[in-house]
């Protein structure tokens, strides 16, 4: 079964192009995925950034609570 997926062009300098390529060579995989993996790592960076900020006060409230 052939699957089609949509796509679009996304301009990139050459450098960057080539280490795209690099990447995924080394990943075994293509250039499309491995922009895909870098996507993913950037969002899953960024839940880390998220989740080391400080609380803020009404999330702490929340936290302290009474369950009861």
């Amino acid at each position: 079964m052939l699957i089609c997926m949509h796509s679009t062009s996304v301009r990139i300098d050459t450098t960057t192009h080539e280490e795209l390529k690099r990447l995924a060579a080394e990943l075994n995989t293509t250039v499309g995925n491995t922009v895909s993996l870098a996507v993913r790592a950037l969002r899953q960076d960024r839940v880390g950034v998220d989740l080391a900020a400080p609380l803020q006060h009404g999330e702490i409230v929340w936290l302290d609570g009474d369950l009861g």
